[in-house]
């Protein structure tokens, strides 16, 4: 017994100590909000303030200690973030979590997007250069003179900012990260391989019902898809590997390959969520946001209102970092005093509003990503096939290469060698399903991405618009912007609104009869593009044609006029968020920041009202059917958290796309494409045509009746045998995922912020899930990554919140401070002058 209780107590002393240590460890690692630091790169001492919103405000003698400080501040609380982002464009993550990100590691590589920031650096004119020098110059210094301790991710995976090369960030990465962004929001290469795919085993007709155009409009291609690439012979020489089945056949939920909880590497638990994100690049259905502008002529005040909300994949921290830039004119450019969201890794404000004009933007969405099909020389397989003209022999040229080196933890170092063709990288080479798909030893597949040209000013356009006093000035200034394209609603306090779509868009030539919604033959020069779209003709609304109605509002809609001259694209994502927009903007006569938040918290689906009617004439023998169908007798299409109605539906219409697509399209290449694609327009054709091929011979009637008894079985394992005490914020709860601990369920409870949530993809208060997900299939992981007003009859009004907190650093209490008031629709005030500031910090040179 004494032995035991000299046991107990060295363990207790043990974990005492323990506890202390971590308290001190995590006062340590918080940075410092008060007092004063050195700061030698800085010209002059700097003021870092925060106010009760939790804004950090930089104050500067010069535009170039604000952007220095901006860099400072970001290290300080958003390392982590920093150091990831840097791997991830590097593509340098196998480093730290081992092979399980390789593939990751050799997408990034291929696309080559470090090698097209340093073209894109070294063609920036000499006063870009000067903000990225300056915003690098104090990350670095963070790192060089900061004595906080480093976040727990980097102690726990054992990584040191910089990784190998030591620099933890350069102008080059700002560069890079911009492109990131693009990647994020402006590729759609993923709908053209999905049509490639889907080609093998659906007719084109077929085709066009899966992947259905925008409202309105025919198909954008009359080639016959099916024929084509069956022609040509690009697929595997093997029996397709991915089964067809029976219609009406009931395909299981999620297999394997999207539930890696079951392995044992931690590492490969690490990379999961990683490897999602990589998978789905080039996706863009679901990538998207709100904005509005409104006239005084529809104001209480008399003076503009504008309101943005853009939607992004949610993450801890947010990807977001609120901050007020003010300096005094200098640097060749005016005045700054800006306040707004800024990204972790760039030297500006995003969006958000100077002291007399305020912007928005949402993602517009075009075509500026071409797959080719480059044809392998039979005879010399270093060579790929170009145009010629008609009635001549092949001509071929030599792919070009670049050697990479992959360093793997625990693992050697992979070669790799990345292939080139006159439209861009080999992309077949570092995409599995790509493989799985043609006979690459006969084609691969080239990618052509707008992103990628040397002369994308991106950046600069971003710095400019920081100094904007008008909607003039922001016209002026988003001029030089390039990618992703974006719509972009302004105000400012003179009365003047304006909407403009920003940014590069390839023209194609008038006999390109695929228009880049399908890979194209690579050897036809037919199907090259054609120049860009001037940035004078790019869609737009003026003051005159606003004001008339009233206001201007999108919901990545097609912005297309019905007599616009260019092609665009098609894949637009379908109207039910706008539409519902412009009702309630129509609603009321005169708006002021209320209504404009009411509007944002909206929570109506016109999508679930479409099919409702259906599901509520679904006839089902199961045991919960009488309840289920009771909960839906009174559902009125709003998704709100606390409902069970919006669950019910939610797992009837997945059941039933699963059956009616999947039966035909054979669960491994559903899954391949369902999650981020939702497919529910091809639902509602084929259950409005009632379509047998799709359905089976017994009908669609048939096919609901088995996805609610499906459904209902989900339902009752999960949240037990009472349908009305179902609610959709159980399944539906707002998922911020931290990388890359969110895939790891121990630190996942630590790092990841959730919340319960409402909405779904199509309302206005979107709340995206992947049904796809065997875990979490309903989980919202897509949403509103920050909400904003902005009051041009007093700036000072405007008001924002996004789903997490300032801080990046776990141990904080503004690491998730603003998620359940996010949640809820509420607010902070976005204000330049403050009544007061909580913490105040001088950074001294």
């Amino acid at each position: 017994m004494v032995w035991i209780k000299r046991f107990f107590w060295v363990l207790l002393a043990l974990g005492v100590l323990l506890a202390a240590a971590l308290a001190v460890y995590a006062s340590r690692a918080l940075p410092a909000l008060d007092g004063e630091l050195k700061l030698p790169a800085l010209a002059a001492p700097v003021t870092v303030s925060r106010d009760a919103a939790d804004v950090t405000h930089i104050q500067a003698q010069s535009p170039r200690d604000a952007w220095l400080a901006l860099g400072y501040v970001h290290a300080q609380e958003r390392g982590w973030q920093l150091e990831f982002n840097r791997r991830v464009m590097h593509g340098e993550l196998s480093e730290v979590l081992g092979e399980a990100t390789l593939d990751t590691d050799k997408l990034l590589r291929t696309l080559g997007i470090m090698e097209a920031a340093e073209r894109q650096w070294q063609a920036l004119p000499a006063d870009g250069k000067v903000v990225l020098q300056a915003y690098s110059d104090g990350v670095n210094a963070f790192y060089a003179t900061s004595t906080q301790a480093l976040s727990p991710e980097f102690h726990i995976l054992g990584v040191k900012p910089g990784g190998r090369k030591g620099q933890p960030w350069t102008p080059q990465d700002s560069m890079g990260w911009s492109l990131m962004m693009a990647l994020d929001l402006g590729g759609n290469w993923g709908n053209e391989f999905a049509r490639l795919s889907a080609a093998k085993v659906l007719t084109t007709e077929q085709l066009w019902q899966l992947f259905t155009p925008y409202p309105g409009e025919a198909p954008a291609s009359k080639t016959d898809f099916a024929k084509l690439y069956a022609g040509l012979g690009i697929y595997k020489n093997t029996p397709d590997a991915i089964k067809t089945g029976a219609a009406g056949a009931d395909v299981p939920r999620a297999g394997a390959i999207f539930d890696s909880e079951n392995a044992q590497n931690m590492r490969s638990l690490l990379a999961k969520n990683i490897n999602d994100w990589s998978a789905n690049i080039g996706n863009v259905e679901g990538k998207g946001s709100n904005n509005w502008v409104l006239a005084g002529g529809h104001t209480q005040s008399g003076k503009p209102l504008l309101a943005n909300d853009p939607h992004l994949g949610l993450s801890a921290p947010a990807i977001w970092y609120f901050a007020h830039l003010q300096a005094p004119a200098g640097m060749g450019g005016a005045a700054l005093n800006v306040i707004g969201a800024t990204l972790p890794g760039l030297p500006f404000v995003v969006l958000g509003r100077t002291d007399k004009a305020a912007w928005g933007f949402t993602n517009t969405g075009p075509d500026v990503q071409d797959l080719y099909l480059e044809q392998i020389n039979p005879g010399n397989p270093r060579q790929y096939r170009l145009p010629a003209p008609a009635g001549q022999s092949p001509q071929w040229a030599e792919f070009k290469t670049r050697e990479e080196t992959i360093a793997v933890k625990g693992k050697p170092d992979v070669s790799l060698t990345v292939r080139f063709t006159r439209h861009g990288p080999v992309l077949s080479d570092a995409q599995k399903t790509h493989d799985e798909l043609l006979d690459t030893g006969k084609y691969v597949l080239a990618l052509r991405w707008s992103a990628l040209e040397t002369d994308n000013r991106t950046v600069l356009a971003g710095v400019h618009s920081n100094r904007a006093q008008s909607v003039d000035d922001l016209l002026a200034a988003y001029a030089d912007y390039h990618s992703p394209m974006q719509n972009v609603v302004m105000a400012d306090v003179a009365g003047k609104v304006a909407y403009k779509a920003v940014g590069k868009v390839p023209l194609r030539q008038p006999d390109n009869d695929i228009r880049g919604v399908a890979p194209s033959p690579g050897w036809e020069a037919r199907y090259d593009w054609a120049g860009w779209l001037p940035y004078a003709q790019t869609p737009q609304a003026d003051p005159l044609t606003i004001g008339k109605k009233g206001w201007f509002a999108n919901g990545n809609q097609s912005v297309v006029p019905p007599s616009f001259d260019y092609f665009m694209g098609q894949d637009w994502l379908a109207p039910h968020r706008f539409d519902r927009i412009e009702k309630l903007l129509a609603d009321v006569p005169r708006h002021d920041l209320v209504s404009m938040q009411k509007i944002q918290s909206d929570q109506l689906s016109l999508a679930t009202l479409t099919l409702l009617p259906f599901l509520q004439k679904t006839v089902s023998q199961h045991a919960l059917a009488r309840e289920a169908q009771a909960v839906l007798a009174g559902f009125d299409g709003t998704m709100a958290a606390g409902g069970a109605a919006p669950l019910i539906f939610s797992a009837w219409v997945d059941e039933l796309t699963r059956g009616v697509i999947g039966s035909r399209l054979g669960e491994e290449r559903l899954m391949t494409m369902y999650g981020k694609r939702h497919f529910r327009s091809a639902v509602e054709g084929i259950v409005e045509r009632n379509d047998v091929f799709w359905c089976g011979a017994a009908g669609c009637a048939a096919q609901s009746s088995a996805a609610l008894d499906r459904a209902l079985d989900r339902l009752q394992a999960s949240y037990g045998k009472v349908p009305a005490q179902w609610k959709w914020g159980d399944a539906h709860y707002a998922l911020s995922v931290h990388r890359p601990f969110g895939s790891v369920p121990l630190l996942a409870r630590v790092f990841d912020v959730r919340v319960p949530s409402g909405g779904d993809s199509f309302t206005i208060n979107v709340g995206q899930y992947w049904p796809n997900d065997a875990k979490i299939p309903f989980a919202n992981r897509h949403a509103a990554s920050l909400r904003a007003v902005y009051d041009l009859a007093n700036l000072e009004n405007s008001q924002f919140i996004y789903q997490t907190g300032q801080s990046g650093l776990v141990f904080s209490s503004r690491y998730r401070n603003m998620s359940q008031a996010w949640a809820a629709g509420g607010y902070r005030p976005l204000q330049m002058k403050p009544a007061a500031f909580t913490h105040q910090l001088t950074l001294a040179p």
